[in-house]
């Protein structure tokens, strides 16, 4: 079984021997290929939609793992018992819909070692979410796949981390008097800027293009509300184009 690249990279972020979590798991390749390596000693397979759990069911079987893999129908870490597991993955959700069925799940986190999270959209809402509940992002990575791109957020209680969010998060001037604010990190990714690839260029030029579209359509209205949104879009989009004009280029 080969998985995705986007796959492949979150289970290559798994520590070995680790109680995997897998939520959203769909077809189970996850925890499938994380049992098979190694990575995983045991694994829970949550989804919440009976389609794909049927799916996870026939795939944990037709690998003959039932004994290794516990697929569950559930609504987020519902699934799983409080020092069940010590690793969690969520991919291919919303940020918003992650850092809600972490927040409903806090009681099951404090055994967890690792979260390893891929959001599709809203990855500084996620952030902002690790942050105020003291994990610490200790690694991203950027790829782009079948013409998406994707962000794979790692992240580590506090407690345990081998870096504090103060450092994580800490502003940094870049060449002309721009400063990477904490508000800029947690939305472009802290250890994203410091290794800016073509991958994220391609990204932030492609948000700053939404960004302008939803200036546009704020724009219409002639409510000052709209007017101080519009203000405020408008002085990220400025601040997000100082940023890249200010980044080292990779080779196009």
């Amino acid at each position: 079984m080969k998985l995705s690249n986007r796959l492949q990279q979150i289970h290559d972020q798994i520590p070995e021997g680790s109680r995997l979590a897998d939520i959203g798991s769909d077809h189970a390749l996850l925890p499938v290929a994380a049992v098979r390596s190694g990575k995983a000693a045991s694994a829970v397979a949550g989804e919440v939609n009976p389609g794909p759990y049927e799916a996870a069911c026939k795939q944990v079987s037709d690998a003959g793992l039932q004994e290794q893999i516990t697929v569950r129908r559930g609504d987020g870490l519902e699934v799983v018992s409080a020092g069940e597991v010590d690793v969690i993955t969520i991919a291919g959700m919303g940020g918003a819909l992650i850092a809600s069925i972490l927040d409903r799940g806090l009681s099951k986190l404090e055994e967890v070692k690792m979260l390893i999270l891929q959001p599709n959209v809203g990855e500084d809402i996620l952030r902002r979410w690790l942050l105020d509940h003291q994990w610490v992002v200790v690694a991203e990575r950027l790829l782009e796949e079948d013409g998406k791109i994707y962000e794979i957020i790692t992240a580590m209680p506090q407690a345990s981390s081998p870096i504090a969010n103060e450092e994580v998060y800490l502003a940094r001037p870049l060449e002309g008097g721009v400063v990477l604010t904490q508000d800029l990190l947690l939305r472009m990714g802290p250890y994203l800027v410091d290794r800016p690839t073509d991958v994220f260029f391609a990204k932030w030029e492609s948000e700053i293009v939404k960004l302008r579209g939803v200036v546009q359509s704020i724009s219409k209205s002639d409510q000052d509300s709209s007017r101080e949104k519009a203000a405020e879009v408008e002085r990220l989009i400025a601040n997000l184009k100082e940023v890249l004009e200010c980044l080292p280029k990779v080779k196009r």
